[in-house]
């Protein structure tokens, strides 16, 4: 370019790639959308330039805008309005991109002591996860959160916990950018998701999936089903490995009925749709308000119970099994058959109820991913998000209202 062309139209032309750069970046938010966008302008102007001469190496020396920068606290913010999304109107997150080098600090939300939303921090310093041999560095594109997360950072397990400070998350969808010697079934550039602690209270990692890159063991993860953008897949993880292990302990099988209580929740979404069409149930209730009814029906309940106007534990029937997705397992036994199984998964546990804590499993991934992807299950995105990186704790304290539906999940990161 130099050799070629006068200093004076150089100059020219990398204007015109910044300013068409500035306004599509506005309008997508995708790095590779914008210079596919804004190069041909430019080519345009000049057409002696070949379209290949401005990479993304380009685009990436141009600064941020400023209003764009994330604020340097994850503390809720009133005058950020939330972007309306759901799993049928999500915007589609950015598929695979490249990246051209790891740095060795990287944005994270972070907290130092126990408590509510407060304690949660913003951190540009953070170093970026080692890599251990059986792991791979993940590009975080988009993180799902989940109950287990405030309970948490609460300290309601410290005792086997992981030090402080914490990054938190467990759901990540990202790409793959570095992978250890042992990894053989994953390589660069593939996009996966998958939850990040084998073990939801046992020793979770103090490098969670909010922050720009977290390291997961290869066994925890599964590729990205083609059909699901990182929004959705985001919020997958640890509830439908939640639900498909709940339903599997009860034995659950083709030709029994099951009640779930909080249907239009994370896990309960997907407990209905495993049951239906993962185990064959031949009859599915489910609860929720008044407002969700339509959204359990389409989903394949058969029968929509309004919590707020009726009481489940009066219904004349009863099921094989109650998953109980909300705490109310002493109710939840007084509607499942003798020799029936109550799943609880919070709340006190009422005989004869139990109560597991989920292992993460990529196998269990990889098993439901036909089903994903041929449409039968669908991800339920909360249409009040996704919330924005530096909306976390705004994202936390709705999610802790237990009045989300389907998923709560923050794009981008950062």
């Amino acid at each position: 370019m130099a050799e070629r062309f006068p200093e004076s139209f150089r100059t020219k032309a990398k204007l015109v790639v910044y300013r068409e750069f500035i306004e599509t970046r506005d309008k997508v938010g995708n790095m590779e959308t914008t210079m596919t966008t804004a190069v041909p302008k430019l080519t345009a102007l000049h057409p002696r330039i070949p379209s290949n001469s401005f990479s993304l190496g380009f685009s990436l020396t141009f600064p941020a805008k400023k209003s764009a920068r994330v604020k340097q606290t994850c503390s809720p913010s009133s005058h950020i309005s939330l972007r309306v999304s759901s799993s049928s109107q999500s915007q589609a997150a950015p598929e695979a991109t490249k990246v051209s080098s790891i740095p060795s600090e990287m944005k994270a939300c972070v907290y130092g002591e126990y408590g509510g939303v407060e304690v949660l921090k913003f951190d540009d310093k953070v170093s970026v996860p080692e890599v251990k041999e059986d792991q791979v560095l993940i590009k975080v594109v988009a993180a799902g959160l989940n109950p287990v997360d405030g309970k948490r950072r609460q300290g309601k397990f410290k005792a086997t916990d992981s030090p402080l400070p914490t990054v938190p998350g467990y759901d990540v969808a990202g790409v793959v950018v570095k992978v250890g010697d042992q990894v053989k079934g994953l390589k660069e550039g593939d996009a996966v998701y998958g939850n990040i602690n084998e073990k939801a209270l046992e020793g979770p990692k103090q490098f969670g999936s909010l922050a720009e890159y977290t390291a997961v063991e290869e066994k925890l993860l599964a590729l990205k089903p083609k059909n699901l953008d990182f929004i959705q897949a985001a919020g997958l993880p640890l509830a439908i490995e939640t639900a498909y292990e709940g339903l599997e302990r009860t034995g659950f099988s083709a030709g029994k009925s099951i009640l779930v209580l909080n249907g239009a929740g994370g896990v309960g979404s997907l407990v209905i749709q495993l049951a239906k069409h993962v185990f064959g149930a031949s009859r599915i209730a489910a609860t929720s308000s008044s407002g969700k009814l339509e959204l359990l029906k389409s989903l394949g309940a058969d029968l929509a119970i309004d919590y707020t106007k009726e009481n489940f534990e009066d219904l004349p029937e009863k099921f094989d099994v109650v998953y109980d997705a909300i705490g109310q397992c002493d109710k939840a036994v007084k509607v499942v058959k003798e020799g029936g199984s109550v799943v609880a998964l919070t709340g006190a546990v009422t005989p004869p109820g139990f109560r597991f804590v989920v292992t993460s499993n990529g196998d269990t991934l990889k098993t439901l991913n036909p089903y994903l992807e041929s449409g039968k299950i669908k991800p339920v995105v909360d249409p009040k998000g996704p919330f924005t990186f530096s909306q976390v704790a705004e994202a936390f304290s709705y999610l802790e209202t237990n009045r989300a539906t389907g998923k709560v999940i923050i794009h981008p990161i950062p």
